[in-house]
């Protein structure tokens, strides 16, 4: 009987082919075109390129964003780029950008000011182009811009610079991030990232207000300080400080924070009558069985607290095999938020706030563009680390965004299946009539999304 293997097995070898691999990457580069990152980047960083350098220091940290945004973890992973360069362009050798990351670790402040603004420059752009598909699209009072503020562990496995241990009995890193909220509709983009050692505190205000600050100077149209009502922030448990809410109060922005009760908050919750309690909403804001919120602000104690700061709690029925806390009473899980929100039922203030778990996706998200490692040994160098993974999720949400807010749930796929079904799609180089032109494989099941996305973005490139 004739043998036939269960996969084709054609001959192989390597020589000189027009293929292009990662070809896909375009709309990353587009991205960064038509968003004028790169150009914003070179200028922001025009003073600490060499003046007989063949690289410029913009170029080679927009390169680096895109190999995180593809899948890299580390500097020598710019080498995919460096072998497609009618995609990429020229890309700076290994060397070369390793004396670039140490010539900037060098002048760390200022160049990481120089990056976050022109992120901020580039943000704004983006959000212009994007119109009705941008987060600050019908932004109001009732409809705010919301600001998500979370911390995150990164492991350290070596021994680097100011890696301690964490509170987790881990080692390594406590990064503090803000990401803007795009929606159920779509992702999430960086803010801010702040890089601490292992050891800083989970409710540390003084950080949160430092890299709050660094946020609201990226919100495109909006004040570095004293952003408005139209912006709301969110934070956990790590946030329930006087100085922070005091701050967030001197802000005049809107705030939902994690609440922690007081150990008499059974007695307080055991006067609420029934009928008080309201039925909570689940994630499609329908009324979710077993679970109730009220307000409980009148019976607390809150002289010394912010004015016009109210408490509201939730509780609800454990699922099976949860272990109850102190505060829980009568057999119920009890949470609580403070938010000086005014407006509103209180289901769906809770439900908000609750939709603050997305920024959890959003750490995930970044861990999977560069944060779950970082590469380097020296503190300032890892901190322009964290601005190159600020830029990668950047130019990925602003991808998403811009060219595929259109497609059939595109705009929420996560990096992982972006690089799986869009960017690793083959294509041919083809040269003729003066120009050069990438011929995608029409068979892949995702040309099509890739080409329309492809458009689109030529089409804002043209504005």
């Amino acid at each position: 009987m004739k043998r036939t293997a269960a996969y084709p097995q054609p001959r192989h070898d390597a020589g000189a082919t027009r293929v292009v691999g990662h070809a896909g990457g375009m709309l990353l580069t587009k991205t960064a075109v038509v968003t004028g990152l790169t150009r914003e980047l070179s200028t922001a960083l025009a003073r600490w390129r060499k003046p007989l350098a063949t690289h410029d220091p913009g170029k080679i940290l927009s390169d680096l964003a895109i190999t995180l945004a593809l899948g890299g973890d580390c500097l020598a992973d710019a080498a995919l780029l460096r072998s497609e360069p009618a995609v990429y362009g020229m890309v700076a050798s290994d060397p070369t950008i390793s004396r670039l990351i140490s010539l900037l670790a060098a002048d760390a402040p200022r160049v990481l000011k120089a990056i976050d603004a022109a992120r901020a420059a580039a943000r704004t752009r983006a959000w212009l182009l994007a119109g009705e598909h941008a987060p600050d699209s019908g932004m109001s009072v009732e409809h705010p811009l919301i600001v998500d503020v979370d911390a995150t562990l990164v492991t350290a496995h070596s021994d680097k610079e100011h890696a301690k241990p964490t509170f987790k009995k881990g080692y390594g890193f406590h990064p503090l991030c803000v990401f803007v909220d795009h929606g159920r509709d779509g992702t999430g983009e960086p803010l801010a990232l702040l890089l601490r050692p292992g050891n800083a505190g989970s409710n540390t205000a003084a950080d949160h207000i430092t890299v709050l600050r660094q946020a609201f100077k990226q919100l495109p149209g909006r004040s570095a300080t004293r952003p408005g009502k139209r912006v709301l922030v969110r934070a956990d448990g790590a946030g329930h400080s006087h100085q922070l809410l005091d701050w967030l109060t001197g802000q005049r922005v809107q705030y939902s924070v994690g609440w922690t009760l007081p150990s008499d908050a059974g007695m307080l919750i055991e006067k609420i009558p029934d009928r008080v309690w309201t039925p909570a909403y689940d994630a499609d804001r329908q009324p979710r069985d077993g679970a109730w919120v009220a307000e409980l602000t009148g019976l607390l104690d809150l002289s010394g607290w912010t004015p016009g700061m109210r408490v509201i709690i939730r509780k609800e029925r454990p699922h099976p095999g949860a272990q109850l806390r102190i505060t829980d009473v009568d057999g119920h899980r009890i949470t609580a938020f403070a938010t000086n929100t005014t407006r509103g039922q209180l289901a769906d203030l809770e439900l908000r706030h609750r939709r603050r778990a997305r920024c959890e996706d959003r750490i995930r998200l970044a861990k999977d563009t560069g944060l779950t490692n970082l590469p380097l040994y020296s503190f300032a160098q890892n901190q322009v680390w964290c601005a190159i993974v600020a830029l990668a999720c950047d130019l990925t949400a602003w991808m998403q965004m811009l060219a595929l807010a259109d497609a059939d749930s595109a705009r929420r796929w996560e990096p992982k299946r972006l690089r799986y079904r869009l960017y690793t799609i083959p294509a041919v180089l083809v040269r003729g009539s003066r120009q050069v032109r990438l011929r995608y494989a029409a068979h892949h099941p995702w040309a099509a999304v890739l080409i329309g996305a492809l458009t689109t973005l030529t089409t804002l490139d043209s504005t």
